[in-house]
């Protein structure tokens, strides 16, 4: 007589806003955008070698990927006590490698869209150091990153308030434009911006 034999696996698991001056993929399934933490340790990168990244599949080309094979996206804002960031994205959306060396190009825009005299500086702030432009070379699907920062000058007097910012990886690059409706961060003085990265500055 054969006798039933049952196992039981049981599973268990773990489950201002200005600040001053000098301070301091696309994906086939959606990830979180990253964090910012002034004191948190910083996401690892996603390769060994930040001059190439590891590949993932080569994203379809879209009209949303610029002729120049980068597109830049924009995470969700940082806060910090009275300090306010976001962290930038550049994904090769091409199908061939994309060398990037140097900053994002970000360019304030009024309400129809004009140019804002608002200064964008190569520099860090409280949520990362800029550490310098380094040269890297994306593969596609690859990405770096940079941290936008609001910041303060002792010149600062009334600040300007923006409708929207314009991205893009290099000021020849292509660019995108993110609305910035619904939060205090349409309001600014100066931006201060790090060098494209293999990962996001402490």
């Amino acid at each position: 007589m054969l006798l039933a034999a049952v196992a039981a696996l049981v599973l268990t698991g773990c489950a201002g806003f200005l600040v001053p001056a000098g301070e301091g993929e696309p994906e086939p399934t959606p990830t979180p955008a990253p964090t910012l933490s002034a004191a948190a340790t910083p996401r690892p990168p996603a390769a060994a070698a930040p001059v190439a990244e590891e590949p993932g599949p080569s994203p379809t080309p879209t009209e949303e990927c610029p002729a120049s094979g980068a597109v830049v996206t924009m995470g969700e804002v940082q806060a910090l006590l009275m300090s306010r960031a976001v962290v930038l994205t550049l994904t090769n959306c091409g199908s061939t490698p994309y060398r990037v060396d140097g900053y994002p190009s970000v360019q304030a825009l009024g309400e129809d869209g004009e140019r804002l005299p608002v200064k964008v500086n190569p520099a860090g702030s409280k949520f990362g150091r800029d550490h310098g432009p380094e040269a890297l070379t994306l593969k596609p699907g690859g990405t770096a990153r940079s941290v936008l920062a609001w910041v303060s000058t002792q010149e600062g007097g009334e600040l300007v308030m923006a409708d929207a910012l314009e991205l893009a990886a290099a000021p020849d690059a292509g660019a995108r434009v993110y609305p910035l409706e619904g939060h205090d961060i349409r309001y600014m003085d100066e931006l201060n911006m790090t060098a494209w990265r293999a990962e996001l500055p402490e």
